[in-house]
Parts: structure tokens; C-alpha cells; sequence
């Protein structure tokens, strides 16, 4: 298979994985969202910040360093496999004798049994991680999106009936632990790899020298990413977490799936150009045009429609999530070009980069909290994308010297979408005005009016981007239709 039918497979299943395994997990909170309060999300969202912060521990960057090398040798996937199981055994252990100093921080007893429950999710996910870094080296996507999608389905109808039976919170914390055990027994069943009795300290030191820097880079981001639902959950009430959170699930549905697709995939194609910068480049260029383009029209589609989202999907209840969703898609819209700048510093092995990069950005969210504290929610949530301007213009600086290709070039070249973005906005703001109040048909009419405008634009000044995109969904429903005439044929013959 070659690079490029591997990077299109890799690009279609990696997607495929993502929006599929979203939409369930999304129709699936949207059933819970209607059972359970905005409080009682706000308590298990308290519980997942820690997790979310041990599990970048428990990763310590060996993933990334096993995808990047060429050739790994058993006695790698071993000595991962061990190191992995024993940083999910400490990083438990920390969480279980921390749960009573987390609950007496957010005054909330309830808090203690929970982190102490949740905490098994590090265990169970450590036993996982060799495997899927075997098939994301080998760009196989399609293996881990059937075992989501299993997984997704499966603990969705867990915490649907446990919730419906009065389970409350705990409903969310049974569903997140079922769906990770059912991930990981699976990945085991249909993995080639067997851990052996084999450890071998040159290469933990190996891997870890790249890792390590991977590791307190992922680290940092990971708090930073949880940083403000941490200030939310101590500084404000549980219900606007709740609120904070569910406004970030909308807009991660489109926003950060491409993201992670983007990162899974680009990663391991583009290591395969690292010496070769003329490459690297026109690759780079080519994908963070076609993906501003993606991720921008999409977050306006959500901006514009925020109201008419939430009241429809989740019920009037959800209602004060609205204005949390606008602000947020605005920060949204970059998520792949930080992701694809990068991924430069690593495929070009500069952790170090990436490290000094993420403290740099990190340190300026200081102000920003303080600032919100004093000045409320929606402050913080302006703040925020303050700082996600600010990250990709540090991101493109330090990435721009390794490939020639500048801030201003990048900027020069998405800012047509950008025009075309802004006009779409006008377009469909002044429709919202005059429509009827019917929630229904004001969501059709903003979204056909801003849709109609991109493709005709589109089409009538062949905007390269989206002719690529247009040429990229036709030759996928064209192999499609052809795999499926093809089995056809075969069942009749």
C-alpha cells in the first residue's frame, strides 16, 4: 500500500473513529442530559479533571516515542507495557489518599468515594496503551474504530439505565469505567501483541528521553485544559460547571474529533518526510488550508446556532449553556493548526520545543484566572480565547523556523476562508433577526443560507481548498459505491 492510499485510509478511519465513537458518546449524553441535572454533571466533571491529569502521567510520553521510532523491538512494547501498569498503580494510589483533601477543597463530601472509584479508570487504561500504539504505527484505524464503537455503545446503554433508575452521578462514573474495560479486553482480544517477562533498561531509557519532555509538555497541557473547569468547580457553583461542560462536549463534537484525527494520522505520515523539508512543507501548507476551512465553517454553524442546539437537544434546563458555547467555538476554530504546528516540533524530534513551547503559553492563563475570578464566567471564557490566539501564534513561530514556512505566510494563506467565514457570520446573524421565534426552522434557515453561500462561492471562484474537499468526498463515495457493487456482485456470481 503506499503512503498515500495509507494516509487517505488512515485519514477516513481515524475520522471515522472519531466522529463515530462522538456521535454516540453525544446522543448518548444527550439522553443522560435530560435525565440527570447540570449539578450533577458539574460533581462528575470535578472527579475527571484528576483523572484526566493522571492518565498524562501514566502515558509519560512512550506512545509518541514508539510511534516515532522505525523499528521497535520487543523488549520496547515490554518495557511500555510494565512501565505503563506500574505509573497507573502509583498514580491510583496517589488519587485514593488525595480523595479526602479534593473534597474538602470543593466543600463537597460527595467527592471522596467518587475520585476513589474513578481512579480505577488509570489501572485499567494502563494495560491498553501498547496496543494502541502498535496500531497507530501502523496507521490502522479501523480495528480501534470498531472497538470504540463496541465500547461506546455498550457502556451508553449502561449509564442510559442507571441513570434512568435514579443512580444520579454515579450513573456517568459506571459508564466511563465499563466503556474503558471493554476498550482495553478488546484491544487485548484482537491484538497480535503478548507481554512477555522482558525489561530492558536501555530501552525505557531510550524511549523515555524522548518521552519525558512529551510527558511534563502533555502534563502542563493537560491542566491547562482542565485548569479553568478546576477554578469553575471551586470558585463558582457545580451547576455552571455543569453548564462549562456541557457547552465544551457541543463543541468538541466537531472541533477537537478533527483535532485528534489530525494529530493520529499526520504524525506518523509526516515522520516519514522528516529529512526532507521541501516535503514537509508543501504537505503542511496543503493541510492546514483544507483544515482552517473544515474546523471554521463548522464552529460558525455552531456559533450561529448555539440557542437553537441546546434547547433543542438538551431542553430549556441547559439554556444559560448557550452564550459558554459561542465563546468556546471561537477558540475552537484553531485546535488543528495548533495540533498541526506541533507536530512539526515532534516529527522534527525537538521535545525540547514542544516543552518550552507549552510553558510559554501555559504561564499567561495565570491573568486570565485571576481576572475571571473577580469578573465572572463569561470574562474567563473571552480570556481563554485570547490565549488560543496567542498558543497558535507561538506554535507557527517556533514551528515556521524548522520548515520555512512563516506566521505571516500561514496567516496569508487561510485568510480568504477567514473572509468568507466572517461573511457567512453577517449573512446568517441577519437572518436570525427576522426569522419566526420557531426554534426549528430558524436552525434550517441560518445553516442553509450560510452553507449555500460557501458552496456557491465555492464553486463559482473555485476556491482551492474547497474543490480539494469536494474531490476528496467524491473519490471516498466513489470507492464506496464500488466496494459495495463489487461485493454485490460477488454474492450473486
Amino acid at each position: 500500500m503506499s503512503l498515500k492510499t495509507k494516509t487517505i485510509s488512515g485519514l477516513k478511519w481515524s475520522f471515522t473513529d472519531s466522529i463515530v465513537n462522538q456521535i454516540i458518546h453525544f446522543v448518548i449524553g444527550l439522553i443522560l442530559a435530560r435525565l440527570l441535572s447540570p449539578s450533577e454533571y458539574g460533581i462528575i466533571g470535578i472527579a475527571m479533571i484528576f483523572i484526566a491529569i493522571s492518565e498524562s502521567i501514566v502515558n509519560c510520553g512512550l506512545s509518541s516515542a514508539l510511534i516515532r521510532k522505525p523499528n521497535c523491538s520487543e523488549a520496547d512494547y515490554n518495557t511500555m507495557f510494565y512501565t505503563n501498569i506500574a505509573l497507573g498503580l502509583v498514580t491510583f494510589s496517589i488519587l485514593y489518599f488525595s480523595a479526602g483533601a479534593i473534597a474538602r477543597f470543593y466543600h463537597n463530601t460527595e467527592l471522596v468515594t467518587l475520585t476513589r472509584v474513578m481512579a480505577v479508570n488509570l489501572i485499567i487504561n494502563s494495560f491498553g496503551m501498547v496496543e494502541t500504539a502498535i496500531l497507530t504505527k501502523r496507521i490502522d484505524f479501523k480495528k480501534q474504530t470498531k472497538i470504540s464503537v463496541i465500547s461506546s455503545i455498550t457502556s451508553g446503554i449502561i449509564g442510559i439505565g442507571l441513570a434512568f433508575w435514579g443512580f444520579g452521578y454515579w450513573s456517568l462514573a459506571i459508564k466511563t469505567l465499563s466503556q474503558n474495560l471493554i476498550r482495553v479486553i478488546l484491544l487485548y482480544a484482537l491484538s497480535e501483541f503478548r507481554p512477555k517477562l522482558l525489561y530492558s533498561i536501555e530501552s525505557f531509557k531510550e524511549l523515555f528521553g524522548f518521552g519525558i519532555k512529551l510527558l511534563v509538555a502533555g502534563l502542563i497541557d493537560t491542566i491547562y485544559q482542565n485548569i479553568y473547569k478546576l477554578i469553575i468547580g471551586r470558585y463558582f457553583s457545580s451547576s455552571e460547571l455543569g453548564y462549562y461542560s456541557r457547552a465544551e462536549q457541543f463543541k468538541d463534537l466537531p472541533s477537537k474529533n478533527l483535532n485528534l484525527t489530525t494529530q493520529r494520522v499526520t504524525y506518523p505520515v509526516l515522520a516519514n518526510f522528516t529529512k526532507d523539508n521541501s516535503k514537509l512543507k508543501a504537505g503542511y501548507k496543503k493541510l492546514i488550508k483544507l483544515l482552517f476551512l473544515i474546523t471554521s465553517v463548522t464552529m460558525l454553524l455552531m456559533i450561529i446556532n448555539a440557542k437553537e442546539i441546546i434547547i433543542i437537544l438538551v431542553g430549556q434546563k441547559w439554556a444559560p449553556a448557550v452564550p459558554y458555547l459561542q465563546i468556546l467555538c471561537i477558540s475552537g476554530a484553531l485546535y488543528p493548526l495548533h495540533s498541526l504546528n506541533l507536530s512539526i516540533l515532534n516529527v522534527k524530534g525537538r521535545s525540547d520545543l514542544f516543552l518550552k513551547l507549552e510553558i510559554i503559553k501555559k504561564i499567561i492563563v495565570i491573568p486570565v484566572i485571576i481576572i475571571g475570578i473577580h469578573y465572572g464566567l463569561i470574562v474567563m471564557l473571552w480570556g481563554m480565547v485570547f490565549n488560543s490566539f496567542f498558543a497558535y501564534f507561538l506554535n507557527s513561530l517556533f514551528s515556521a523556523k524548522l520548515i520555512s514556512y512563516p506566521s505571516y505566510e500561514q496567516l496569508l494563506d487561510i485568510l480568504p476562508t477567514f473572509i468568507h467565514i466572517a461573511i457567512m457570520a453577517v449573512l446568517a446573524f441577519a437572518i436570525g433577526q427576522v426569522v419566526p421565534s420557531n426554534l426549528f426552522l430558524s436552525l434550517i434557515l441560518k445553516t442553509s443560507i450560510a452553507l449555500g453561500y460557501l458552496f456557491t462561492v465555492g464553486y463559482l471562484f473555485k476556491i482551492p481548498e474547497f474543490m480539494e474537499l469536494k474531490d476528496l468526498i467524491k473519490e471516498q463515495i466513489h470507492i464506496h459505491f464500488g466496494m459495495l457493487k463489487l461485493k454485490k456482485a460477488d454474492a450473486q456470481s
